[in-house]
Protein backbone atom coordinates (compact mmCIF):
# COMPACT_ATOMS: atom_id res chain seq x y z
CA UNK A 1 0.00 0.00 0.00
CA UNK A 2 1.31 3.40 -0.95
CA UNK A 3 2.31 5.75 1.83
CA UNK A 4 -0.46 8.15 2.84
CA UNK A 5 -3.22 6.02 1.24
CA UNK A 6 -6.19 5.54 3.61
CA UNK A 7 -6.61 2.13 5.18
CA UNK A 8 -10.24 1.01 4.74
CA UNK A 9 -11.51 -1.18 7.57
CA UNK A 10 -14.75 -2.98 6.77
CA UNK A 11 -16.29 -3.15 10.20
CA UNK A 12 -19.83 -2.13 11.09
CA UNK A 13 -18.68 -0.57 14.33
CA UNK A 14 -15.59 -0.37 16.43
CA UNK A 15 -17.10 -2.65 19.04
CA UNK A 16 -15.87 -5.56 16.92
CA UNK A 17 -12.35 -4.21 16.74
CA UNK A 18 -9.68 -5.00 19.29
CA UNK A 19 -9.60 -2.41 22.09
CA UNK A 20 -6.24 -1.10 20.92
CA UNK A 21 -7.56 -0.44 17.44
CA UNK A 22 -10.96 0.77 18.59
CA UNK A 23 -9.75 3.58 20.74
CA UNK A 24 -6.36 4.51 19.33
CA UNK A 25 -6.88 4.66 15.59
CA UNK A 26 -6.33 8.40 15.74
CA UNK A 27 -2.73 7.76 16.77
CA UNK A 28 -1.96 5.76 13.65
CA UNK A 29 0.35 7.29 11.09
CA UNK A 30 -1.93 6.08 8.29
CA UNK A 31 -5.45 7.56 8.30
CA UNK A 32 -8.24 5.04 8.74
CA UNK A 33 -11.72 5.12 7.23
CA UNK A 34 -14.53 2.99 8.61
CA UNK A 35 -17.03 2.51 5.77
CA UNK A 36 -16.74 6.25 5.03
CA UNK A 37 -18.46 7.05 8.38
CA UNK A 38 -17.12 8.47 11.66
CA UNK A 39 -15.77 6.07 14.25
CA UNK A 40 -18.73 5.40 16.58
CA UNK A 41 -19.42 2.81 19.27
CA UNK A 42 -21.96 0.02 18.97
CA UNK A 43 -25.03 -0.16 21.22
CA UNK A 44 -23.35 -2.27 23.87
CA UNK A 45 -20.36 0.02 24.20
CA UNK A 46 -22.59 3.09 24.08
CA UNK A 47 -24.59 1.77 27.03
CA UNK A 48 -21.37 1.10 28.91
CA UNK A 49 -20.11 4.63 28.23
CA UNK A 50 -23.40 6.13 29.42
CA UNK A 51 -23.60 4.11 32.62
CA UNK A 52 -19.98 4.69 33.58
CA UNK A 53 -19.80 8.41 32.75
CA UNK A 54 -20.21 9.33 36.43
CA UNK A 55 -20.23 7.65 39.82
CA UNK A 56 -23.59 9.28 40.54
CA UNK A 57 -25.19 6.88 38.05
CA UNK A 58 -25.23 4.27 40.80
CA UNK A 59 -28.32 6.12 42.03
CA UNK A 60 -30.22 4.99 38.91
CA UNK A 61 -31.23 1.96 40.99
CA UNK A 62 -33.70 4.23 42.81
CA UNK A 63 -35.79 4.81 39.65
CA UNK A 64 -37.78 1.53 39.94
CA UNK A 65 -38.03 1.94 43.73
CA UNK A 66 -39.52 5.40 43.27
CA UNK A 67 -42.05 3.95 40.85
CA UNK A 68 -42.95 1.11 43.23
CA UNK A 69 -43.32 3.56 46.12
CA UNK A 70 -45.89 5.47 44.07
CA UNK A 71 -47.75 2.37 42.83
CA UNK A 72 -48.04 0.76 46.27
CA UNK A 73 -48.75 4.12 47.94
CA UNK A 74 -45.93 4.17 50.44
CA UNK A 75 -45.64 7.17 52.71
CA UNK A 76 -45.12 10.54 51.06
CA UNK A 77 -41.73 10.84 52.76
CA UNK A 78 -40.55 7.62 51.12
CA UNK A 79 -41.99 8.59 47.73
CA UNK A 80 -40.30 12.00 47.91
CA UNK A 81 -36.95 10.59 49.05
CA UNK A 82 -36.75 7.75 46.52
CA UNK A 83 -37.77 9.90 43.55
CA UNK A 84 -35.46 12.67 44.77
CA UNK A 85 -32.54 10.22 44.63
CA UNK A 86 -33.76 8.87 41.26
CA UNK A 87 -33.74 12.28 39.59
CA UNK A 88 -30.17 13.14 40.69
CA UNK A 89 -28.40 10.86 38.13
CA UNK A 90 -30.87 11.90 35.42
CA UNK A 91 -29.61 15.44 35.77
CA UNK A 92 -26.05 14.20 35.26
CA UNK A 93 -27.07 12.18 32.19
CA UNK A 94 -28.57 15.35 30.69
CA UNK A 95 -25.25 17.04 31.26
CA UNK A 96 -23.30 14.16 29.71
CA UNK A 97 -25.51 14.08 26.61
CA UNK A 98 -25.36 17.86 26.26
CA UNK A 99 -21.56 17.90 26.41
CA UNK A 100 -21.43 15.18 23.74
CA UNK A 101 -23.69 17.25 21.46
CA UNK A 102 -21.86 20.50 22.18
CA UNK A 103 -18.60 19.01 20.89
CA UNK A 104 -20.19 18.90 17.43
CA UNK A 105 -21.47 22.48 17.29
CA UNK A 106 -18.62 24.66 18.51
CA UNK A 107 -17.68 26.23 21.80
CA UNK A 108 -20.06 29.21 21.98
CA UNK A 109 -23.16 27.22 21.09
CA UNK A 110 -21.87 24.41 23.28
CA UNK A 111 -21.77 26.65 26.36
CA UNK A 112 -25.31 27.79 25.60
CA UNK A 113 -26.49 24.18 25.25
CA UNK A 114 -24.75 23.25 28.49
CA UNK A 115 -26.58 25.96 30.40
CA UNK A 116 -29.91 25.23 28.69
CA UNK A 117 -30.09 21.47 29.10
CA UNK A 118 -28.36 21.70 32.45
CA UNK A 119 -31.63 23.23 33.65
CA UNK A 120 -33.85 20.63 31.96
CA UNK A 121 -34.67 18.91 35.24
CA UNK A 122 -35.74 22.19 36.86
CA UNK A 123 -37.93 22.86 33.82
CA UNK A 124 -39.59 19.43 33.97
CA UNK A 125 -40.25 19.63 37.72
CA UNK A 126 -41.54 23.21 37.43
CA UNK A 127 -43.90 22.44 34.51
CA UNK A 128 -45.42 19.51 36.39
CA UNK A 129 -45.77 21.55 39.60
CA UNK A 130 -47.30 24.44 37.64
CA UNK A 131 -49.83 22.16 35.95
CA UNK A 132 -50.90 20.96 39.40
CA UNK A 133 -51.30 24.49 40.72
CA UNK A 134 -48.30 24.32 43.07
CA UNK A 135 -47.36 27.96 42.50
CA UNK A 136 -45.27 28.27 45.65
CA UNK A 137 -43.24 25.18 44.77
CA UNK A 138 -42.51 26.60 41.32
CA UNK A 139 -41.48 30.00 42.65
CA UNK A 140 -39.27 28.72 45.44
CA UNK A 141 -37.59 26.04 43.30
CA UNK A 142 -36.68 28.62 40.65
CA UNK A 143 -35.40 31.05 43.25
CA UNK A 144 -33.51 28.28 45.02
CA UNK A 145 -31.84 27.17 41.78
CA UNK A 146 -30.59 30.72 41.14
CA UNK A 147 -29.27 31.12 44.69
CA UNK A 148 -27.69 27.66 44.67
CA UNK A 149 -25.80 28.40 41.45
CA UNK A 150 -24.61 31.82 42.60
CA UNK A 151 -23.61 30.95 46.16
CA UNK A 152 -23.15 27.20 46.59
CA UNK A 153 -21.72 26.11 43.23
CA UNK A 154 -19.68 29.25 42.62
CA UNK A 155 -18.53 29.29 46.24
CA UNK A 156 -17.32 25.68 46.11
CA UNK A 157 -15.57 26.38 42.80
CA UNK A 158 -13.72 29.32 44.35
CA UNK A 159 -12.74 27.25 47.39
CA UNK A 160 -11.50 24.21 45.45
CA UNK A 161 -9.67 26.24 42.82
CA UNK A 162 -8.27 28.65 45.42
CA UNK A 163 -6.73 25.92 47.53
CA UNK A 164 -5.05 24.35 44.49
CA UNK A 165 -3.91 27.47 42.61
CA UNK A 166 -3.87 30.17 45.33
CA UNK A 167 -5.52 32.72 42.99
CA UNK A 168 -7.37 32.22 39.72
CA UNK A 169 -8.35 34.63 36.96
CA UNK A 170 -11.30 34.51 34.62
CA UNK A 171 -12.87 36.48 31.79
CA UNK A 172 -13.86 39.78 33.38
CA UNK A 173 -16.17 40.85 30.54
CA UNK A 174 -18.21 37.64 30.85
CA UNK A 175 -18.43 38.24 34.59
CA UNK A 176 -19.59 41.84 34.12
CA UNK A 177 -22.22 40.81 31.56
CA UNK A 178 -23.48 38.09 33.90
CA UNK A 179 -23.62 40.57 36.77
CA UNK A 180 -25.67 43.05 34.75
CA UNK A 181 -28.15 40.41 33.58
CA UNK A 182 -28.59 38.98 37.09
CA UNK A 183 -29.19 42.50 38.41
CA UNK A 184 -31.87 42.97 35.74
CA UNK A 185 -33.49 39.69 36.78
CA UNK A 186 -33.42 40.83 40.39
CA UNK A 187 -35.08 44.12 39.41
CA UNK A 188 -37.84 42.17 37.65
CA UNK A 189 -38.74 40.64 41.04
CA UNK A 190 -38.25 43.75 43.15
CA UNK A 191 -40.62 45.88 41.04
CA UNK A 192 -43.64 43.55 41.49
CA UNK A 193 -42.96 43.44 45.25
CA UNK A 194 -42.76 47.23 45.40
CA UNK A 195 -45.89 47.48 43.24
CA UNK A 196 -47.81 45.17 45.57
CA UNK A 197 -46.68 47.17 48.60
CA UNK A 198 -47.74 50.45 46.98
CA UNK A 199 -51.17 49.11 45.97
CA UNK A 200 -52.07 46.75 48.81
CA UNK A 201 -49.80 47.84 51.62
CA UNK A 202 -47.91 45.28 53.68
CA UNK A 203 -50.20 42.38 52.81
CA UNK A 204 -49.56 39.04 51.21
CA UNK A 205 -52.05 36.53 49.80
CA UNK A 206 -51.63 32.76 50.08
CA UNK A 207 -51.98 32.45 46.32
CA UNK A 208 -48.89 34.55 45.72
CA UNK A 209 -50.56 37.93 45.57
CA UNK A 210 -52.21 37.14 42.24
CA UNK A 211 -54.21 40.33 41.80
CA UNK A 212 -55.09 41.19 38.22
CA UNK A 213 -52.60 44.06 38.15
CA UNK A 214 -49.75 41.87 39.39
CA UNK A 215 -50.60 39.20 36.86
CA UNK A 216 -50.58 41.72 34.01
CA UNK A 217 -47.32 43.25 35.27
CA UNK A 218 -45.74 39.80 35.45
CA UNK A 219 -46.87 38.89 31.93
CA UNK A 220 -45.45 42.10 30.50
CA UNK A 221 -42.19 41.75 32.42
CA UNK A 222 -41.84 38.10 31.34
CA UNK A 223 -42.12 39.07 27.68
CA UNK A 224 -39.46 41.77 28.13
CA UNK A 225 -37.12 39.33 29.91
CA UNK A 226 -37.50 36.81 27.10
CA UNK A 227 -36.62 39.51 24.57
CA UNK A 228 -33.52 40.39 26.62
CA UNK A 229 -32.57 36.72 26.69
CA UNK A 230 -32.86 36.48 22.91
CA UNK A 231 -30.69 39.59 22.56
CA UNK A 232 -28.16 38.03 24.96
CA UNK A 233 -27.97 34.93 22.77
CA UNK A 234 -27.39 37.14 19.72
CA UNK A 235 -24.70 39.02 21.69
CA UNK A 236 -23.02 35.77 22.73
CA UNK A 237 -23.19 33.91 19.43
CA UNK A 238 -22.89 36.71 16.86
CA UNK A 239 -21.73 40.22 17.68
CA UNK A 240 -19.36 39.36 20.58
CA UNK A 241 -18.74 35.64 20.15
CA UNK A 242 -14.98 36.19 20.49
CA UNK A 243 -15.48 37.06 24.18
CA UNK A 244 -16.94 33.63 24.88
CA UNK A 245 -14.12 31.57 23.42
CA UNK A 246 -12.89 29.62 26.43
CA UNK A 247 -9.81 27.45 26.15
CA UNK A 248 -10.66 23.83 26.69
CA UNK A 249 -8.90 20.55 25.92
CA UNK A 250 -9.68 19.05 22.53
CA UNK A 251 -12.26 16.29 22.99
CA UNK A 252 -14.24 14.09 20.63
CA UNK A 253 -17.88 12.96 20.92
CA UNK A 254 -18.16 9.55 22.55
CA UNK A 255 -21.58 8.61 21.18
CA UNK A 256 -23.34 8.70 17.84
CA UNK A 257 -25.84 11.50 17.35
CA UNK A 258 -28.76 9.06 17.17
CA UNK A 259 -27.70 7.53 20.50
CA UNK A 260 -27.51 10.96 22.14
CA UNK A 261 -30.97 11.91 20.87
CA UNK A 262 -32.38 8.61 22.13
CA UNK A 263 -30.75 9.29 25.50
CA UNK A 264 -32.43 12.71 25.67
CA UNK A 265 -35.85 11.17 24.96
CA UNK A 266 -35.48 8.33 27.48
CA UNK A 267 -34.12 10.54 30.27
CA UNK A 268 -36.85 13.13 29.69
CA UNK A 269 -39.57 10.48 29.92
CA UNK A 270 -38.18 8.95 33.11
CA UNK A 271 -37.52 12.38 34.66
CA UNK A 272 -41.11 13.44 33.95
CA UNK A 273 -42.51 10.36 35.71
CA UNK A 274 -40.22 10.69 38.73
CA UNK A 275 -40.86 14.43 38.92
CA UNK A 276 -44.63 13.91 38.91
CA UNK A 277 -44.40 11.42 41.78
CA UNK A 278 -42.09 13.79 43.66
CA UNK A 279 -44.37 16.82 43.22
CA UNK A 280 -47.43 14.82 44.32
CA UNK A 281 -45.65 13.86 47.55
CA UNK A 282 -44.45 17.34 48.54
CA UNK A 283 -47.58 18.30 50.48
CA UNK A 284 -47.57 15.09 52.54
CA UNK A 285 -43.81 15.30 52.96
CA UNK A 286 -44.12 18.84 54.33
CA UNK A 287 -46.86 17.86 56.77
CA UNK A 288 -45.10 14.76 58.09
CA UNK A 289 -41.61 16.29 58.33
CA UNK A 290 -42.61 19.72 59.62
CA UNK A 291 -40.66 21.40 56.83
CA UNK A 292 -42.31 24.19 54.87
CA UNK A 293 -42.90 24.01 51.14
CA UNK A 294 -40.67 27.05 50.94
CA UNK A 295 -37.69 25.17 52.42
CA UNK A 296 -38.36 22.09 50.29
CA UNK A 297 -38.60 24.15 47.11
CA UNK A 298 -35.80 26.60 47.82
CA UNK A 299 -33.18 24.31 49.38
CA UNK A 300 -33.95 20.65 48.60
CA UNK A 301 -35.31 20.68 45.03
CA UNK A 302 -32.40 22.72 43.56
CA UNK A 303 -30.05 19.92 44.63
CA UNK A 304 -31.70 17.75 41.98
CA UNK A 305 -31.31 20.14 39.10
CA UNK A 306 -27.90 21.51 40.04
CA UNK A 307 -26.10 18.20 40.59
CA UNK A 308 -24.63 18.26 37.08
CA UNK A 309 -23.58 21.92 37.25
CA UNK A 310 -22.01 21.29 40.63
CA UNK A 311 -19.70 18.50 39.46
CA UNK A 312 -18.90 20.21 36.15
CA UNK A 313 -18.01 23.55 37.74
CA UNK A 314 -15.95 21.92 40.50
CA UNK A 315 -13.98 19.87 37.97
CA UNK A 316 -13.39 22.97 35.84
CA UNK A 317 -12.05 25.00 38.78
CA UNK A 318 -9.81 22.11 39.84
CA UNK A 319 -8.28 22.19 36.32
CA UNK A 320 -7.76 25.97 36.57
CA UNK A 321 -10.58 26.64 34.07
CA UNK A 322 -12.33 29.24 36.17
CA UNK A 323 -13.81 31.07 33.17
CA UNK A 324 -15.61 27.85 32.28
CA UNK A 325 -16.78 27.40 35.88
CA UNK A 326 -18.13 30.98 35.91
CA UNK A 327 -19.90 30.32 32.61
CA UNK A 328 -21.54 27.19 34.05
CA UNK A 329 -22.64 28.69 37.39
CA UNK A 330 -23.56 32.22 36.28
CA UNK A 331 -24.84 31.04 32.90
CA UNK A 332 -27.19 28.56 34.53
CA UNK A 333 -28.51 31.27 36.88
CA UNK A 334 -29.12 33.58 33.92
CA UNK A 335 -30.96 30.83 32.06
CA UNK A 336 -33.28 30.34 35.00
CA UNK A 337 -33.82 34.04 35.64
CA UNK A 338 -34.15 35.25 32.04
CA UNK A 339 -35.61 32.22 30.28
CA UNK A 340 -37.07 29.55 32.59
CA UNK A 341 -38.90 31.92 34.93
CA UNK A 342 -40.52 34.14 32.26
CA UNK A 343 -41.24 31.06 30.13
CA UNK A 344 -43.13 29.47 33.02
CA UNK A 345 -45.01 32.72 33.66
CA UNK A 346 -46.14 32.74 30.00
CA UNK A 347 -46.95 29.00 30.17
CA UNK A 348 -49.04 29.61 33.28
CA UNK A 349 -50.84 32.37 31.37
CA UNK A 350 -51.65 29.87 28.60
CA UNK A 351 -52.88 27.04 30.85
CA UNK A 352 -54.74 29.28 33.31
CA UNK A 353 -52.32 29.22 36.26
CA UNK A 354 -51.51 32.67 37.62
CA UNK A 355 -47.77 32.36 38.21
CA UNK A 356 -46.42 35.85 38.85
CA UNK A 357 -43.04 37.46 39.41
CA UNK A 358 -44.22 38.61 42.83
CA UNK A 359 -42.30 36.59 45.40
CA UNK A 360 -42.56 36.95 49.16
CA UNK A 361 -40.66 40.05 50.34
CA UNK A 362 -38.21 37.92 52.34
CA UNK A 363 -37.40 35.81 49.28
CA UNK A 364 -36.90 38.91 47.13
CA UNK A 365 -34.47 40.35 49.70
CA UNK A 366 -32.57 37.05 49.79
CA UNK A 367 -32.16 37.07 46.00
CA UNK A 368 -31.04 40.69 46.08
CA UNK A 369 -28.39 39.89 48.72
CA UNK A 370 -27.17 36.87 46.74
CA UNK A 371 -26.80 38.88 43.52
CA UNK A 372 -25.08 41.79 45.30
CA UNK A 373 -22.39 39.69 47.02
CA UNK A 374 -21.79 37.60 43.89
CA UNK A 375 -21.43 40.68 41.70
CA UNK A 376 -19.06 42.27 44.18
CA UNK A 377 -16.76 39.23 44.27
CA UNK A 378 -16.55 38.46 40.54
CA UNK A 379 -16.25 41.93 39.02
CA UNK A 380 -12.46 42.08 39.48
CA UNK A 381 -11.94 38.94 37.37
CA UNK A 382 -10.04 37.15 40.16
CA UNK A 383 -10.98 34.58 42.78
CA UNK A 384 -9.51 32.85 45.82
CA UNK A 385 -10.66 30.37 48.43
CA UNK A 386 -11.64 33.02 50.98
CA UNK A 387 -14.10 34.63 48.55
CA UNK A 388 -15.58 31.18 48.07
CA UNK A 389 -15.91 30.81 51.84
CA UNK A 390 -17.89 34.07 51.98
CA UNK A 391 -20.31 32.81 49.32
CA UNK A 392 -20.75 29.51 51.16
CA UNK A 393 -21.31 31.34 54.46
CA UNK A 394 -24.05 33.43 52.83
CA UNK A 395 -25.72 30.30 51.44
CA UNK A 396 -25.56 28.58 54.85
CA UNK A 397 -27.17 31.56 56.59
CA UNK A 398 -29.93 31.68 53.97
CA UNK A 399 -30.56 27.93 54.34
CA UNK A 400 -30.77 28.26 58.13
CA UNK A 401 -33.18 31.19 57.81
CA UNK A 402 -35.55 29.28 55.54
CA UNK A 403 -35.31 26.19 57.75
CA UNK A 404 -36.51 28.28 60.70
CA UNK A 405 -38.95 30.38 58.67
CA UNK A 406 -42.36 29.91 60.34
CA UNK A 407 -44.60 30.39 57.31
CA UNK A 408 -45.85 26.97 56.11
CA UNK A 409 -46.80 27.70 52.53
Amino acid sequence: MAEGQPLVLNYSDYGSLPNEAAYNLNNASTPAVLNDSPLTPNKRNSLKIILTCSWINCLLIFIPFGYLAHIFKWSDTWIFTLNFLAILPLSKLYDFATVDVSLRVGQSIGCLLNATFGNAVELIVSIIALSKGEIRVVQTSLLGAIISNLLLILGMSFVIGGFIYHQQVFNQIIAQTSSGLMTLACISLIIPAAFNFAVNGNTFNDNGGSTRQLVDLSHGSAIILLIIYILYIFFQLKTHSNLYQIEEEEEQPQLSLSTVLALFVIVTFIAALSAEYLVDSIRGMAESSGLSKTFIGLILLPIIGNAAEFTTAINASARNKMSFAITIAAGSSMQIALFLTPFLVILGWIIGQDLTLFFQPFETVVLFISVIITNYLILDGKSNWFEGAMLLATYTIISLAFFLYPMKL
